[in-house]
């Protein structure tokens, strides 16, 4: 549980929220002359251009029209932060669910930096967990303002002020809205003390709230960044070498050129780009440039070649990441002993919008639009691509159409596509850079292949005595700014869920080489825990096996009194009830960004396959800020997943990739999505993220469904039902 005083200092206000000891920062009106901009990611509920803005502080904005903005720092691709951040904010105001908007906070890691990554972004499913002491502090030190003024101009003790639903009274039946005395607040001292709720208090959080953004999206007006147009705007599509790290050699661009609408065609580091009046103008200029391509430096293996240099790094002892006990030593004496090989693919983020980002570069000044999520780096590298400062780049944030890691790249390669192209094109007008379904599968950045070894002994009474877990992946870390993080040779991103288990097993050993490919990779939807979980829930379900023991009792009796993997386990086992006859029941239960998932699936056998008739979830996320969407998000991440263990994966030829479109990349189907039942554990810890840990424990449990079915132990993945 979060341990709040019941009060906090005004200085610990000021810098929890970011503001030094400066003061807040009041008095900003908009002005209604002003031109609207392209992006407009915000819900219909904000506040009207005519209506004068009040900022409390960073955070929070109250219009003369009683609407409260909340300057939302993390980006919204979908998962809902928008909502439960403003809700957080309005819990403490005590304002009315009606009167509550929000909006994209600018690119300014000084006022809206991620407290867990050091920098502006969204990522690791942190958006409630580092924002929630921050946001409480800024309603509540919102509100305390409101109250002063009331007092003020009412000229009785703050202590006999209340407030409710967005409603400031006193006993004497003076009453205002927040409107009337948003100016007048916005020039008071914040007080001493800060108070902010008891969560026993709660209205608000807690309670199923409608998305804030579910009216935009549903009716057309929600702006992505493929929606962005700014007058005399063109379109710029990228040819790109078919082998990562080729480089162009010899141009023939003059069939393209001939092409109507097109007006430049520009070579930049990463390719060759076609600058056209419209998308379809641009698509049929670059299929006809005639490229030849120099593959000297470029990867050439293939996905077979690949595992197999793979297999015999995973024969050599690696850097160690974990080393309990003496794993190899106890496993050579065991009376029982299991020993598995897994193999996991290549996958694709996959987002249902392909990347793209609108620059208007100009005068030495660049705005960008576009589904920002790491903002920091991003800026940073626009500003090192066009040779300019970093104030010199406003990054305009708009909705993404789907993420799972894809937009936050290190390298901001999207990004610096779009500057690179702007900064050598001939006229300076606005240009969106698109990108199509082919460009997204053979665009790299994917979820690593992994091979792993993974051996275990138990004792004759079939207690376990000995784990050791080998595996051989690319880094998720190296060649990225955080590459700092990689310590004694092991990216702690790469064996999180395994190295980090709190199975008691006294003899745990972890080994992890980090394989050298040309192959772009980067952070997947639950990143190591991705494969990690599949690797130990499915061996801990053989071990259970072999013990001839329950496979969730055998779990329950490998963790510790406290872990809170056993009340999610509990739970759904509570929940699930019976097994079903004549099929498989699967388990699986996960800890990951600091959320702990448990997840049965069931099986039933039709015409001698099996089917899954439902999955069955339990999460504690700590304080459910909105049940309906941490039961959306783990619905999303279930389903993710099992696209995943079931139909995904990206395979090479010679260094190329193989899949172009959704024909061959085989993401879920509607009618394949499994009936899903969620249920969140009560609990009064701090909250924690629930856009990643749906993801992991589904395809393990789905696995050892299969295993309880019909006998067949999985380690590959993809795997079919059929």
């Amino acid at each position: 549980m979060l341990k709040f005083l019941p009060q906090t200092s005004r200085r610990d206000f000021l810098k929890v929220l970011g503001l030094g000891t400066a003061g807040l920062v009041v008095g900003c009106t908009a002005d209604p002359s002003a031109p609207s901009t392209p992006a407009s990611p915000v819900s219909s509920q904000t506040p009207s251009p005519a209506a004068q803005l009040q900022e409390m502080n960073h955070f929070v904005k109250i219009g003369s029209d009683d609407k409260v903005t909340v300057v939302v720092k993390h980006s919204e691709f979908g998962q809902g932060s928008s909502t439960g951040l403003t809700a957080i904010v309005a819990e403490e105001l005590d304002a009315d669910w009606g009167q509550m908007a929000w909006e994209f906070a600018p690119a300014d890691a000084k006022k809206y930096a991620n407290t867990l990554m050091g920098i502006q972004g969204t990522g690791g499913s942190s958006a409630i967990a580092n924002s929630w002491k921050q946001l409480r502090l800024a309603g509540a030190g919102a509100r305390a303002l409101l109250v002063a003024a009331a007092a003020a101009e009412w000229k009785v003790p703050v202590s006999e002020i209340e407030v409710s639903k967005g409603r400031i009274s006193h006993k004497s039946g003076k009453n205002s809205g927040f409107g009337a005395l948003a100016a007048a607040a916005a020039k008071q001292t914040l007080p001493e003390n800060v108070l902010v709720k008891d969560p026993s208090k709660f209205t608000i959080i807690g309670q199923p709230l409608p998305r804030l953004d579910g009216a935009v999206k549903s009716n057309g007006q929600a702006q992505f960044a493929i929606d962005q147009t700014l007058p005399g705007m063109r379109i710029a599509v990228l040819l790109r070498s078919p082998k990562f790290g080729g480089k162009l050699k010899k141009l023939d661009d003059a069939a393209a050129k001939a092409v109507p609408g097109v007006f430049e065609i520009v070579t930049v580091p990463r390719g060759v780009a076609v600058i056209a009046k419209d998308f379809w103008t641009a698509q049929k200029a670059k299929r006809l440039l005639q490229a030849e391509w120099d593959f000297s430096a470029a990867e050439k293996r293939g996905t077979p070649e690949l595992l197999r240099d793979y297999k015999k790094e995973l024969k050599k002892p690696g850097p160690v990441a974990r080393n309990d006990g003496k794993a190899e030593a106890v496993l050579a004496g065991a009376a029982h002993k299991v020993e598995l090989e897994y193999e996991f693919p290549f996958l694709a983020h996959a987002p249902m919008e392909p990347l793209g980002c609108l620059i208007d570069f100009k005068n030495g000044e660049a705005d960008l639009y576009y589904g920002a999520q790491l903002q920091t780096v991003d800026q940073a590298s626009a500003a090192a691509t066009l040779g300019i400062s970093q104030e010199k780049v406003r990054i305009n944030s708009v909705f993404g159409g789907g993420s799972f890691g894809r937009r936050a790249t290190p390298d901001s390669d999207y990004v610096v596509e779009a500057c690179s192209i702007a900064k050598v094109a001939k006229e300076k007008t606005p240009i969106k850079v698109m990108w199509d379904r082919t460009d997204d599968l053979h665009g790299g950045r994917y979820r690593p292949m992994s091979v792993h070894q993974v051996r275990g002994g138990l004792a004759a009474d079939g207690k376990p005595l000995a784990l050791f877990h080998r595996l051989v992946v690319q880094s998720f870390l190296a060649d990225s700014p955080f590459a700092m993080m990689i310590k004694d040779g092991v990216d702690a991103t790469s064996v999180e869920g395994s190295a980090n288990s709190d199975y008691q097993i006294p003899n745990f050993r972890v080994e992890v080489h980090m394989a050298k490919a040309g192959i772009p990779t980067l952070w997947w939807r639950s990143v190591g825990h991705t494969y990690n979980a599949f690797v130990m829930e499915t061996f801990v379900d053989a071990l259970a096996h072999q013990a001839k023991k329950d496979p969730v009792q055998f779990r329950l009796g490998m963790l510790p009194k406290d872990s809170r993997r056993r009340g999610v386990l509990e739970l759904v086992m509570e929940k699930a009830g019976p097994a079903p006859k004549g099929g498989g029941r699967g388990v699986a239960v996960h800890e990951s960004f600091g959320s702990f998932v448990a997840q049965v699936v069931d099986l039933e056998m039709k015409d001698g396959k099996p089917a899954i008739s439902r999955v069955v979830c339990a999460v504690d996320c700590g304080i459910a800020v909105n049940p309906d969407q941490i039961r959306s998000q783990m619905e999303s991440g279930i389903n993710y997943a099992l696209s995943a263990a079931t139909g995904e994966a990206v395979t090479l030829k010679d260094g190329e990739v193989e899949q172009s479109n959704f024909d061959a990349y085989r993401v879920l189907r509607i009618p394949a999505a499994p009936p899903i039942e969620v249920h969140i554990l009560d609990s009064k810890a701090d909250p924690t993220g629930t856009g990643e840990p749906g993801v992991p424990p589904l395809a393990p449990a789905l696995a050892n469904a299969i295993f309880a079915a019909t006998g067949k132990r999985i380690t590959r993945l993809p795997f079919s039902l059929g």
